[in-house]
């Protein structure tokens, strides 16, 4: 056995650690209730409001936000220092929280989105960062463990909390339930993350570079949206020219966004954020379209359907837990690789179940998906930050949650390109879910299967 177990779980409870542990868990709890305390109420508050056009808009806002100031968060950490740029991040999701809550018209919900989600992107990327600022390298997959326990939490919990206080109180409810636990990290925050001053007063901000991604995210988000696939393949090339033109743009600025070697295959840096963005492209595929195909193909109700697709995020958590103990490069570099190939044979599965009318399968599929995300993320996140270069590990880790996000909008654009192409738009009959299941999850099988050749250059503890 290769393994070693370096460090102990109850070692983040001690008084050293628990608090910074505790500030970071909060930081990802308020990402993830979010979105599921959102996505249960947000139809009631259409209802009440008008507007249903937009429904979607008030998803794509806060996508476009979120990526656009994790983008940033790295530059902004440095020009004011840590807390200062937590404390303001986590201020605008408090305003936007409270906009949201108080809404009288669409407009005004889609108005308090784009402020939550400037602001969270900000908190998400920077909690990131202080990862491996605050915790030996020992403890780092413990903490990422610690983290997915809570997003696992929030995904059995925040659907079920939103539902009885959109139910029993009102929607507004669902949205205002974050400001107490904004309150609590604030807090946190100034108690916990120290007092450094910034580290960087010159340079300019990268008005253009952060407009280009903006711009980006919305052409991908807008292509997973439109009904005709000839108006979804202009804007998805269209994203991707954008996109890359920004990256190639960074790297010849001084002020840089990103890491110098940002997307190249010639570093660990480089292809580990091709992992990072592969995997969440391909698994996109179950978030958008499972729950939809087995309630119309096997006629499964919302909450049936609800608990097959938590089985990936319960597993995630659980194999993440499991696996947070193995400290040699070596087996964390066979489980970086073990990561993806799960993933992409969990998807070939799902297609598989589909077509073969399997449930058993495609349950244990999705134990699949989520143990490849569990064993691998904590170690490829990690390999990234301490990869990084002199100078750049803020805005290497950073990018990582930030490029989750993006790779989950690009695979939503993907899949629903695929899905409207192979007839689902058109007709919900068994046969054209079948035919479009097995295009949609083979094609995200692919993906993943390119996710697990660029895993290949990542390797833990060096360059």
């Amino acid at each position: 056995m290769e393994e070693t177990i370096d460090g102990r779980w109850g070692e983040l409870l001690t008084r050293r650690y628990a608090a910074t542990v505790a500030t970071l868990c909060l930081g990802v709890a308020l990402y993830a209730l979010n979105a599921f305390l959102v996505s249960t109420s947000l139809p009631t508050a259409v209802t009440e409001l008008g507007g249903v056009g937009l429904i979607s808009w008030a998803f794509t806002v806060y996508l476009v936000a979120a990526i656009v100031g994790g983008a940033a968060a790295a530059m902004l950490k440095q020009r004011f220092g840590t807390r200062p740029a937590l404390l303001l991040a986590a201020l605008a999701f408090l305003v936007g929280t409270l906009v949201c809550g108080f809404a009288v018209s669409m407009p005004m919900v889609l108005a308090g989105r784009l402020i939550q989600g400037a602001g969270e992107g900000v908190v998400a990327a920077v909690c990131y960062a202080l990862i491996p600022e605050m915790f030996p390298s020992r403890l780092m997959p413990k903490v990422f463990g610690a983290e997915a326990i809570v997003w696992a939490a929030a995904a059995f919990g925040g659907p079920l909390l939103s539902g009885v206080l959109t139910e029993h109180v009102s929607w507004r409810a669902a949205f205002l339930v974050n400001v107490p636990l904004i309150a609590i990290f604030m807090l946190l925050v100034g108690l916990v993350v120290p007092a450094e001053r910034s580290r960087r007063g010159g340079g300019t901000v990268p008005v253009l570079r952060l407009l280009g991604c903006a711009a980006g995210i919305m052409l991908v988000s807008v292509a997973g949206i439109v009904p005709h696939s000839w108006q979804a393949v202009p804007c998805v090339a269209a994203a991707l020219a954008v996109l890359a033109t920004v990256v190639l743009a960074d790297r010849r600025s001084r002020d840089r966004l990103f890491p110098s070697d940002a997307f190249t295959f010639r570093s660990t840096v480089g292809a580990g954020l091709w992992v990072v963005l592969l995997m969440p492209v391909a698994q996109a595929a179950t978030t958008v379209y499972l729950n939809i195909t087995i309630q119309h193909l096997w006629g499964y109700g919302p909450t049936m359907a609800g608990y097959v697709s938590a089985l990936m995020a319960l597993s995630w958590s659980g194999t993440a837990v499991l696996v947070a103990g193995v400290a040699r490069p070596g087996a964390q570099r066979r489980l970086i690789r073990l990561g993806p190939f799960l993933l992409a044979l969990g998807l070939l599965g799902v297609m598989t179940a589909l077509v073969a009318g399997q449930p058993w399968l495609l349950m244990l599929c999705q134990v699949l998906i989520g143990a490849g995300f569990g064993i691998s993320w904590a170690f490829l996140s990690q390999a990234v930050m301490e990869a990084a270069r002199p100078g750049e590990r803020d805005s290497a880790s950073a990018l990582l949650p930030t490029l989750q996000s993006g790779g989950y909008a690009i695979g939503a654009a993907v899949a629903g390109l695929i899905a409207n192409e192979a007839g689902m738009a058109a007709a919900l009959t068994p046969a054209t879910i079948i035919h479009a299941a097995a295009w949609v999850f083979g094609i995200a099988a692919l993906l993943g299967t390119l996710g697990f050749l660029a895993s290949f250059g990542v390797r833990p503890g060096g360059r």
